[in-house]
């Protein structure tokens, strides 16, 4: 089995040190910084990220909404002292777990374990959208199959793909959508999205008109088929 690695970003230096060694102790690769700033640089080839909401310069709502957009394929966990639900709803938009200071070690190891299952069962390196689309995770590409050619998409292309492969066969409001990958709250009546989703129609379905791939659900949002 490959040793798993650990993005860690921790601003507290005894509460990182401790971490770290509880998760080498049990056989994980850590990568601890402290501060986010640069974190986009580290996350590739990592396979969850650790995150402290409390850090200098820029908070851990920010540095986790770059990173996610970095590696939107990536897991991650929220730490934090703060327990208002405003808070937890607020990293959920973009985080896979919140988990609350003080905690127990053998807890954090068992969350990472279940989002490292949960993302590793959900996000195959390889999977296939419909007939004919084949996504690659690992070089980040898609693939038409009826042509060998490769499928070309914009930045915010790409990261609507990834979240909705992050939340297969699972219908996605506007809002949630919108708010994960641009990171910033939706207003209603913005076209951004919808615009999104009919170019990268366009480039993956074999007939936008009648999408098979990513689904309209009427008044609610999109769901893809998996």
């Amino acid at each position: 089995m490959k040793t798993r690695k650990v993005l860690y970003i921790e601003d507290d230096r005894e509460i990182g040190s401790w971490v770290q060694e509880e998760l080498e102790q049990r056989g994980y690769a850590v990568t601890w910084l402290l501060t986010g700033d640069g974190a986009e640089r580290e996350v590739p080839g990592h396979d969850v990220v650790i995150l402290d909401i409390m850090l200098p310069g820029l908070d851990g709502f920010t540095v986790g909404q770059r990173l996610k957009k970095a590696a939107p394929s990536v897991p991650i966990m929220l730490l934090s002292a703060r327990t208002a639900v405003e808070d937890k709803l607020q990293g959920l938009q973009f985080a896979d777990d919140y988990v609350t200071k003080p905690f127990h070690p053998d807890e954090l190891a068992a969350r990472v374990e279940v989002l490292l299952r949960r993302s590793g069962a959900a996000m195959p390196e390889r999977l296939k959208l419909g007939q004919h689309i084949l996504v690659d995770l690992a070089d980040q590409t898609v693939l038409d199959e009826r042509s060998g050619e490769e499928v070309v998409l914009t930045g915010k292309q790409f990261q609507i793909l990834m979240y909705f492969l992050r939340h297969p066969n699972r219908i996605l409001t506007k809002e949630q959508i919108y708010e994960a990958v641009w990171g910033e709250p939706y207003l209603d009546g913005d076209k951004a999205l919808m615009v999104h989703i009919r170019h990268l129609r366009e480039k993956l379905e074999q007939d936008p008109g009648a999408p098979e791939i990513i689904e309209t659900i009427r008044g609610i949002g999109y769901r893809i088929r998996r």
